[in-house]
């Protein structure tokens, strides 16, 4: 049977010290996971339940090398935030996991961006409408090489980076998570069933801002290396 249109590329993403991919399912990400950045975006930043959003897998700007690679400024928004974040990447699935064994469902980790249509997610919240516009653009997450659990553990802290042409603009450490990488896991497949090649974006720490053209970005959590991108 042949498919009447050309079939979409899997998206794959590369791992440090292996010739291997990993190809991406689904992308999860969690709002709001930092106390001083649920301060800065007006909420309250109390421990209440954990909320996600997703972007489609072809969201995904993979940044393979150390060098600066090109980021397209979207259309439709003149307010466009980045948020540095750490990726978790599941090679096990499972429905209801139980938060003391979710790590055992964890392949690796990455740098990644959940770059956002600011403009766009305000209006959407005023209007109680969803985020889509403001989240899922192309290329609106930009993400490093996975770097397996079973080489480096898994990360629950160390300092997350964001800095602009060189200057830091965002700073924290993940152990600042209000819900941790174990926790989001045990959350999310309470509603869906988890599969092999689900990522989960799991926050960003406060200083999140506006990035123009000619500026370049680069993200770094201790452990995981770094990946910058120059804003076209």
């Amino acid at each position: 049977m042949l498919s009447v249109i050309p079939n979409p590329p899997r998206i794959a993403l590369p791992i440090v010290g292996s010739a291997d991919l990993f190809p991406v399912r689904r992308v999860y990400c969690v709002g709001r996971n930092y106390a001083a950045h649920a301060r800065e975006m007006g909420k309250d930043p109390e421990r209440e339940p954990p909320f996600f959003f997703m972007k489609p897998a072809d969201a995904l700007q993979i940044v393979a090398g150390s060098e600066a690679v090109d980021h397209p400024y979207p259309p439709r928004t003149e307010n466009y935030h980045f948020e540095v974040e750490m990726v978790a990447a599941l090679s096990v699935g499972g429905a209801d996991i139980a938060e003391a064994s979710a790590l055992d469902h964890v392949y690796g980790y990455a740098v990644g961006l959940d770059m956002t249509r600011r403009d766009v997610q305000d209006e959407a919240k005023r209007l109680a409408r969803p985020w889509d516009l403001a989240k899922a653009g192309d290329a609106s997450a930009p993400i490093g090489p996975l770097h397996p659990a079973s080489a480096i553990g898994h990360p629950d802290r160390g300092a997350i980076t964001l800095a602009v042409d060189g200057t830091e603009r965002q700073r924290g450490d993940l152990s600042e998570m209000l819900w941790s990488v174990p926790e989001q896991i045990a959350y999310l497949s309470a509603y869906f069933t988890l599969h092999p090649g689900d990522l989960i974006f799991t926050g960003t720490p406060s200083g999140v801002g506006a990035v123009t053209r000619g500026r370049t970005m680069r993200a770094a959590i201790d452990g995981l290396g770094a990946i910058a991108l120059r804003v076209v």
